[in-house]
């Protein structure tokens, strides 16, 4: 992400000082005054040309998606946070049918033992809370290190279409605030997702 922001840093910087760098063609000195007949042809002044910034920008959440890298990643996370989604439903179902079960025969249950049976259900009730604490520990940097790998890929793509098709840099589309006019901007999102998908 650091190295994404320094490339912003560095687009608006170009786009900033494009206007400074822009040429300005030498005004031609005016002719020698030869005699009062002849009158002395007027300069021109040409406009300074403007230097066009070519910037490409990309929809990243579309590229993960449609890439195949990113469905391929989508496929692992989804297959993994089933399991453990099951496994979870199973317990927790076990537990409501524990909990009827414990309502029903509550009264009946003499103090001593009516206790020890509210405290087994409390005991499963923080397994189940555990258990949903630990999916999450270890879903979540599955989840980081997909995302750093399809990213990887986005950005490499990125780099190797942005040198072989001109662009000044490739940034990331929600990023835009602002284009002046002397940026010229294209939508790169189709194109990143064919580079993504051919290496």
């Amino acid at each position: 992400m650091r190295s994404f922001f320094a490339t912003l840093a560095a687009t608006i910087t170009m786009i900033l000082s494009a206007a400074s760098y822009a040429e300005v063609l030498p005004v031609s000195p005016p002719a020698p005054a030869a005699t009062a007949a002849v009158p002395a042809e007027k300069s021109v002044t040409t406009a300074p040309s403007e230097k066009r910034l070519r910037i490409g920008y990309a929809d990243i959440l579309k590229i993960a998606e449609q890439s195949d890298a990113g469905k391929v990643a989508k496929t692992h996370y989804e297959a993994k946070a089933d399991r453990i989604k099951s496994q979870i439903d199973t317990k927790q179902k076990l537990l409501e049918k524990q909990k009827s079960n414990l309502e029903a025969k509550l009264p009946t249950y003499a103090p001593e033992q009516r206790e020890k049976k509210i405290k087994e259900y409390e005991k499963k009730v923080e397994e189940l809370r555990k258990m949903l604490q630990n999916a999450d520990k270890e879903m979540r940097p599955m989840q980081e290190e997909l995302m750093k790998e399809i990213y990887g890929k986005i950005e490499t793509a990125a780099k190797a279409y942005g040198e072989a098709n001109g662009f000044s840099a490739i940034i990331e589309k929600r990023e835009i605030l602002f284009l002046g006019k002397s940026v010229d901007a294209e939508d790169v999102t189709d194109a990143l997702v064919k580079e993504v998908n051919r290496k």
